[in-house]
């Protein structure tokens, strides 16, 4: 990481989290609050429980719920050193929690062991009401499945995140192996870098690996003919709001409005909404709306006047143009 300076770029080294004295719980507490940290504009995901002690009287990290369905387990360490000097390997131990969240059978079952709790501890964030810890719970999960159209493949799989600022090579071998044999376990190393009194961290996925044909090349014309030949593509990282303004498919001023709700806003020409008075990311108003750990942004946003998610427009948009780019190569 650099800083700029003028014409100067000071380069700032990383750090660890031992040496800021910064303790695992403290990393937990950031993540819990800011899990997107660890997603992106293509996932939601609603944090339903921290510290949850198991039968065997094990503690998982976070506990989450991803747009899917699935159940995520957030395993969390400081430092490389702390991932090596375990008695217990760090992937094993997720796996031992991922184990017993499989036995929960329905979404009610998650909320009395689970969430319920979750929402007594930390009740001053959620909105004031009558509603008891359990029913409120109930209600926000259920929102949550139901928008997401997961009520049908809850729990149906579960899913592991290892996160620290480093990883030893064994965790890497054993985690690789795990994909390689349909476990979903991933690793994000979470970087800590320090300039004067301000604190940074840098998240990168480390495991599984994005190879390229994840990527969807925003170019049109031969090159995305050529990319269609090749694959038929599945996309981590898709074009973003200011693309599609710039292809005219969505334009300044249009209303957006939010899935199921009756909260909208107006599409500024950055790609920001207008929300009474106040400019917004999309993301950032979609999880204030939804009130969610993490929003999957496309496919929450929709498009007022045509009545589709900014996921359906795209997707529509891309297929077009495919299609138009195949068809002039064969002229």
């Amino acid at each position: 990481m650099y800083c700029i300076k003028g014409k100067r770029a000071e380069k700032i080294e990383p750090v660890t989290f031992s040496d800021l004295g910064i303790q695992e719980n403290d990393i937990e507490e950031i993540l819990r609050c800011n899990i997107d940290m660890i997603c992106d504009e293509e996932e939601s995901m609603l944090i339903v429980g921290r510290q949850v002690r198991n039968e065997k009287y094990g503690r998982s990290d976070l506990t989450a719920v991803d747009n899917n369905g699935s159940l995520v387990l957030i395993e969390i360490k400081r430092d490389r050193r702390d991932v090596e000097s375990r008695k217990e390997a760090f992937e094993f131990q997720a796996i031992r929690y991922a184990a017993s969240y499989a036995t929960i059978e329905s979404p009610d079952e998650l909320v009395k062991k689970v969430y319920a709790p979750y929402v007594e501890k930390y009740r001053n964030e959620f909105e004031p009401g009558e509603l008891t810890s359990y029913e409120l719970g109930t209600r926000k999960l259920n929102e949550f499945l139901k928008i997401n159209e997961a009520e049908k493949s809850f729990n149906k799989k579960q899913k592991i995140i290892l996160v620290a600022s480093g990883f030893d090579e064994q965790t890497l071998s054993a985690v690789a192996w795990l994909n390689s044999n349909n476990v979903d376990i991933s690793c994000y190393k979470l970087t800590p870098y320090k300039l004067n009194e301000e604190l940074y961290l840098h998240t990168e996925k480390v495991l599984p690996p994005t190879s390229y044909d994840d990527y969807y090349v925003n170019l049109m014309g031969k090159p995305l003919a050529d990319l269609a030949k090749k694959n038929k593509i599945t996309r981590r990282s898709l074009p973003r709001i200011d693309a599609m303004l710039e292809w005219g498919v969505v334009k300044e001023g249009g209303i957006i409005v939010a899935k199921d709700k009756e909260d909208e806003g107006t599409l500024l020409a950055n790609g920001n909404v207008m929300v009474d008075g106040e400019e917004k990311s999309i993301a950032s108003w979609l999880k204030e709306v939804f009130g969610w750990s993490s929003v999957q942004t496309y496919a929450l946003a929709v498009h007022k006047e045509s009545g589709k998610t900014l996921s359906q427009i795209r997707e529509e948009y891309m297929e077009q143009e495919e299609i138009a780019s195949v068809d002039s190569t064969q002229i």
